[in-house]
């Protein structure tokens, strides 16, 4: 039974790993990837010494901590908030709402965005100018989108978090809150000492799987919102949409394969490591 799994991952999980070679050769597209020059770890160190590794390594990581706190943090909060609500009615609306930007496709997202900061047209410039002020070039000032980026992520995001840690509150016995309502405990003394120790275990294994993965960017979020506008490469820019670009426009096998090797390296030793702590503090909340 176990077997069309492995071949699965044999065939599309393995098997394309052999690819990992591109990243120590010079690859010509006239040749073939172990005809190519071998040039050991000139690709690495092109990407290092060029300090573009250095500035791809800084955005990726960035942009998934401020993800992980504020997405995190605000899920539980509103998770929370909605819990306490005593309306049925308007507690489920509020979920479809806050969960509905989730199906919402990151085409959509950037028309939506582009119809916002547009210079000539858009909504924000026309409400400027309709105030008598001045519009706004967005797409000609790169620190606007590090704000923009993380809003319209957490926008689309935040409901589905959400709803994973309403289901773990939904979990948790209604004995506790009743034994600490008979103690005298107030609506924050419950939510400070019931549900948010019961859901520490959920956040942790959320908090792995994040962390897993903290070297990959949102790919379709940035490159769909930012797409090839050089000016705000400098605060955009991710290892995901470098190696996309690099394959893409400059055709260079070697180099986007080695960015490619180092982010996946990377995300490995990190998941490892940050797994051994949490696995020393608590064994029942480390993943292996």
């Amino acid at each position: 039974m176990l077997l069309p799994t492995v071949v699965f991952f044999l065939i599309f999980s393995y098997a394309p790993m052999v690819g990992i070679y591109y990243a120590f050769v010079q690859f010509d597209f006239n040749t073939t990837m172990f005809n190519a020059p071998f040039v050991g770890l000139q690709n690495f160190k092109f990407l290092w010494q060029s300090g573009t590794l250095l500035k791809l390594t800084f955005n990726t990581i960035g942009y998934n901590i401020a993800f992980i706190v504020l997405g995190h943090t605000l899920a539980i909060a509103i998770a929370i908030l909605l819990t306490e609500l005593r309306g049925k009615l308007f507690k489920k609306v509020t979920q479809s709402i806050m969960f509905l930007p989730y199906f919402v496709s990151f085409v959509i997202l950037s028309v939506i965005v582009y119809n916002i900061f547009n210079y000539d047209s858009g909504f924000l410039n026309t409400l400027l100018k309709q105030f008598g002020m001045s519009p706004v070039d967005v797409y000609n000032k790169p620190w606007i989108w590090i704000f923009l980026i993380i809003i319209f992520y957490l926008w689309k995001n935040l409901g589905y978090n959400m709803i994973i840690y309403l289901a773990a509150i939904t979990g948790i016995s209604e004995e506790y809150y009743e034994a600490a309502k008979m103690d005298g405990a107030n609506i924050w003394q419950r939510i400070f000492h019931i549900t948010v120790p019961m859901l520490k275990s959920t956040f942790i294994v959320l908090l792995l799987f994040a962390l897993g993965s903290i070297m990959k960017g949102q790919f379709d979020l940035f490159y769909q919102m930012i797409g090839n506008n050089g000016l705000l490469y400098n605060t955009t820019d991710i290892l995901d949409t470098y190696v996309y670009r690099s394959l893409k426009v400059t055709f260079d096998m070697g180099m986007a394969t080695a960015a490619g090797v180092y982010q996946s390296m990377f995300g490995f030793i990190l998941i490892m490591t940050v797994n051994y702590i949490i696995r020393k503090i608590n064994d029942e909340y480390a993943l292996f």
